[in-house]
């Protein structure tokens, strides 16, 4: 199961990766005005509130976990996150968790 899983965050992760170097660079190249995608209408400050709301709860669940399983180099994830996409790094971390659990799974000794 946790190889299943690796391979499915790390498809994602790689799907937003890609998706954010294709339309950042859509923006960038058409001047857009990030604030006011973000904050021009009702509609915009809900999306907004809404991804910054999870992307905290996110964050925290990312760093008691690492905690949790003993992974190394959360902070990568968050720094990297500030400069790609959460879409690029929350499903990287999710395949680096599957990886964790793998390797604990495997070297737990069976009853």
């Amino acid at each position: 199961m946790h190889k299943s899983l690796f391979w499915v965050y790390l498809v994602l992760s790689i799907i937003g990766l890609v998706t954010a170097w294709i339309f950042n660079g859509l923006a960038v190249m058409n001047n857009e005005d990030y604030m006011a995608a973000w904050f021009g209408t009702a509609v915009d400050w809900v999306l907004s509130a809404d991804f910054t709301i999870v992307a905290i709860a996110v964050v925290v669940f990312m760093i008691s976990e690492a905690r949790r399983l003993k992974m190394k180099r959360v902070w990568l994830y968050i720094l990297l996150s500030g400069v790609t996409a959460m879409a690029f790094t929350f499903p990287l971390f999710m395949a680096m968790r599957e990886r964790q659990l793998a390797k604990i799974s495997s070297t737990e000794i069976p009853a």
